[in-house]
């Protein structure tokens, strides 16, 4: 097996990967992240992990590589807000509710297997204030449905049911089962 490469550019997948303690290099690919009309969300996170994925394997054939695409869904995908209406808008959606978390993963050296992996996460109500000072925050940009559990929307979190890992883009335990069967 040649070296693992990591197809994102994100910080928080990256600082995850480092805690399997396995050199890895980062490709960000270039893919289009526009849902098809009337793509199913399940859908939609599969495509963007495999194409994320293919982008990448196909410049590095032989290597192993994983791609991953994570979206919130309340009933509609909710991606990464543009702007503070954005982020509000997210956020007005999420509080006092329980939404989805899913993490699309595609990963392999020849032949590449995909999977899902969910969380359900409920938020506490938030006031309007309480929004307000996040969305005026750099926090809840570059990332999906506008918050990151990590950070100061922790405290709006009541609960989850599922990899808490997962919620911040990327699921550590289960890509480390099936890195386990590849390595």
């Amino acid at each position: 097996m040649e070296h693992l490469i990591l197809a994102s550019g994100s910080p928080r997948r990256q600082e995850l990967l480092n805690k399997l303690h396995i050199p890895f290099s980062i490709v960000i690919p270039s893919v289009d992240e526009i849902p098809f009309v009337g793509e199913n969300y399940l859908d939609y996170v599969k495509r963007m992990a495999k194409n994320k994925a293919n982008a990448v394997k196909k410049q590095y054939p032989g290597h192993l590589v994983i791609g991953a695409d994570t979206i919130v869904y309340n009933g509609r995908i909710l991606g990464k807000p543009a702007n503070k209406e954005q982020a509000y808008d997210m956020l007005s959606q999420l509080q006092g509710k329980t939404h989805s978390v899913l993490t699309g993963v595609t990963m392999g050296i020849n032949s590449m297997e995909t999977f899902v992996v969910k969380t359900l996460v409920t938020f506490y109500t938030i006031s309007k204030k309480e929004m307000l000072d996040y969305v005026d925050s750099e926090e809840p940009y570059d990332k999906a449905g506008g918050y990151a559990i990590q950070g100061e929307a922790g405290k709006f979190i009541k609960s989850i049911n599922g990899c808490y890992y997962n919620v911040m883009g990327f699921p550590l335990s289960k890509i480390n089962e099936q890195l386990k069967k590849l390595i």
